[in-house]
């Protein structure tokens, strides 16, 4: 299984997660059927803007996506923040740790 250290974590205008790989490129995550989206302008991943879940519950989706495409994504030291509160950073890191 190969690696990618996540570059970018954001919310976007509309409330939804997205997460931006170093390198990796998933134009067919959809396949996995986890209501997971590829933007191939943004070269990112997306979820849809959460009214169940959780942000830290939609990452966990996107990064168990793309484990099935056989990739694991993961925060770094230079992974990157944008419009994402502390509290939902905490809670990623915390949880891409243990994972």
């Amino acid at each position: 299984m190969r690696h990618d250290e996540i570059k970018e974590v954001g919310i976007d205008d509309e409330g939804s997660l997205y997460v931006v790989p170093s390198t990796a490129t998933f134009p067919y995550i959809y396949r996995e059927a986890m209501q997971v989206g590829w933007n191939q302008k943004e070269n990112r991943l997306f979820s849809p803007k959460p009214r169940e879940w959780t942000y830290l519950q939609w990452f966990q989706q996107i990064v168990s996506a793309v484990k099935e495409q056989g990739c694991l994504l993961e925060v770094g030291k230079r992974t990157k923040w944008a419009n994402v509160s502390t509290e939902i950073q905490t809670g990623i890191s915390k949880w891409s740790v243990s994972e």
